[in-house]
């Protein structure tokens, strides 16, 4: 099968995807075009134009399939390439435009979320990362149109919905295997993180591990409180704040990095991929205050390395695990939130220092389980 893979807005999370696909699906001949992450309103509505016509000579070879990131201005580039418009072509939201937390600096653009809606309508299948993703985007849909004045056709969101499945952004395959992991503590490069030191291993302070991107939609405001909860409860703790930053971040991690330096064992992103699954694996919880999360492969992998999930009863995280692993989610009572996640944390470090806790199974998110199905979605739009 040749496929053409466009990935228009190449965040971190669309890359993993992207990159293990083709990993794990050698014997499909793949056309791979990506788009950097930046200028994010120019990439959304100009991948099209920046494709059709810096790499007309790709567009235009012959397909069996065509694969598109919901980023991809879908609509407009079938028309600029219309060999692609009779090609089955399937699009896969990472996340939607109608499920993001708004940060107070947003302008009011309709764009984003209409470019979703016309990209879905123009792929032949849709595929979502969660059920909370699939289900919020319709809901989305259905509340834009009927703030429109008129001319909005009946059964949109009904088409949209029909042509939707539910398929995650599989985990990487050696996370599961258990030398890979022996191997992560026994790396000589490695070995030099606190948490595997053996005044570390004896001092019974709970390890927990936050490993978002460092912006305002993971809750850093949350985080804080949290480890301030922490801090006047006199729980033993250690952390380690990973997860990739940006040349602005929220103000809350300068306030965490003064405050908290006591408690820091790790500050920043990990230099490489095999010390940041060092720190997972020395981990004994992970821990999410995120208010907009589609997937949460980081917090997926850190509960295949081993660690407790402790996670906001909100976005996709009551579906990923079930209620034992969700705090309250409390609105705008971050404080009252905070206590409740501590709450939890405690309970969870208790049980683990008995022996009476384990991470939960997370092998349906392993390429093991789910190659099988890409494989199918993937073929049976080529039968018709």
């Amino acid at each position: 099968m040749k496929v053409l893979l466009l990935s228009a807005y190449d965040a971190a999370s669309h890359a993993y995807w992207r990159k293990s696909l083709v990993a794990q699906l050698p014997d499909y001949d793949w056309t791979v075009l990506t788009l950097p992450p930046r200028y994010f309103a120019w990439r959304l509505r100009g991948n099209s134009l920046s494709w059709a016509f810096s790499e007309r000579e790709t567009l235009e070879q012959t397909y069996d399939l065509v694969l598109a990131t919901s980023m991809t201005d879908l609509s407009a580039l079938r028309g600029f390439v219309p060999k692609l418009a009779t090609t089955p072509t399937l699009v896969y939201f990472h996340e939607n435009q109608f499920a993001y937390p708004e940060s107070g600096k947003e302008y009011g653009s309709l764009e984003p979320k209409i470019l979703n809606i016309y990209t879905a309508l123009a792929a032949d299948r849709i595929l979502f990362n969660s059920h909370y993703n699939r289900d919020s985007f319709p809901q989305g849909v259905a509340k834009l149109l009927k703030k429109m004045p008129d001319q909005v056709p009946p059964g949109v969101v009904e088409h949209l919905t029909q042509r939707s499945q539910v398929l995650p952004v599989p985990l990487m395959e050696q996370l599961y295997h258990a030398e890979e992991n022996q191997a992560d503590s026994q790396n000589s490069q490695l070995a030099d993180i606190p948490w595997s030191k053996p005044a570390a291993q004896s001092d019974n302070a709970i390890r927990i591990v936050w490993s978002a991107r460092w912006e305002f939609d993971k809750g850093p405001d949350r985080l804080l409180a949290i480890m301030r909860e922490l801090e006047s409860r006199g729980v033993n703790y250690r952390m380690a704040i990973m997860g990739e930053r940006f040349r602005k971040i929220p103000q809350e991690f300068n306030t965490i990095e003064q405050e908290f330096s006591h408690r820091l064992d790790q500050f920043g992103f990990a230099e490489t991929r095999e010390e940041y699954l060092a720190w997972l694996s020395a981990g004994d919880m992970v821990l999410s205050t995120a208010t907009h999360e589609f997937q949460g492969v980081a917090v997926l992998e850190a509960v295949v390395k081993g660690c407790i999930p402790v996670l906001p009863d909100r976005e996709v995280y009551p579906e990923l695990f079930g209620r034992d692993y969700v705090y309250p989610h409390c609105g705008s009572d971050i404080k009252k939130e905070a206590k409740a996640a501590v709450d939890m944390i405690i309970q969870r470090a208790e049980q683990i220092h008995r022996g009476q806790l384990s991470a939960p199974d997370a092998q349906r998110f392993s390429w093991s389980e789910l190659s099988e199905q890409y494989r199918t979605e993937m073929v049976s739009l080529l039968a018709g």
